[in-house]
């Protein structure tokens, strides 16, 4: 005979998904950069940094600022950028989301594009100065397209990031047996 089904759902696999899927969602973004893609220019946005930023936004308690550490580090590894470079542009967008959310008593959908915009802005201008400081220099006009593409994605990340967040908080339902 078995056991009758609880109707509570396995706490600690809600726990485990909660924690992960933000971490996982942002490395997918990075890990963007991989697939075989053929450009005169630069024009596909850092996923993974708008991700970040996305979940950031959405969610101001799941992550530190010490996060974008170990998730630049990832992006760097896959990207193929300087290493550092992730590393210092992530926890600098992060700690200007910090500093920001401190000084705002609420924030609405423009306030964080608004927000998103300077921080991917900056993140690819430090990328490129950092990129032109170890050797690639180019010239920063092929980079324009690409922040604005990254810009105007950015609602879209944060709509797939809203519903990933729906769905790692959702409480399991347990079918009734027959």
């Amino acid at each position: 005979m078995r056991a009758p089904a609880s109707s509570a759902p396995p706490t600690r696999a809600i726990e485990i998904r909660a924690q992960v899927v933000p971490i996982v969602s942002t490395l997918l973004g990075s890990a963007t950069a991989l697939m075989p893609t053929v450009a005169l220019s630069p024009t596909w946005p850092p996923l993974g940094l708008l991700m970040l930023l996305a979940w950031r936004l959405l969610r101001p308690e799941i992550w530190m600022a010490w996060i974008g550490l170990p998730l630049g580090l990832a992006d760097d590894l896959l990207t193929g950028q300087t290493l550092g470079t992730g590393m210092v542009t992530w926890t600098a967008c992060l700690l200007l989301a910090d500093l920001v959310e401190g000084r705002l008593l609420w924030r609405d959908y423009w306030q964080e594009w608004l927000l998103a915009a300077i921080a991917i802005a900056f993140a690819m201008v430090a990328g490129w100065a950092i990129a032109c400081w170890t050797g690639g220099a180019t010239p920063i006009r092929l980079i324009l397209p690409q922040i604005a593409i990254s810009i105007l994605c950015f609602p879209i990340i944060g709509r797939l990031c809203a519903r990933l967040d729906r769905w790692r908080l959702a409480i399991g339902k347990i079918r009734a047996q027959d």
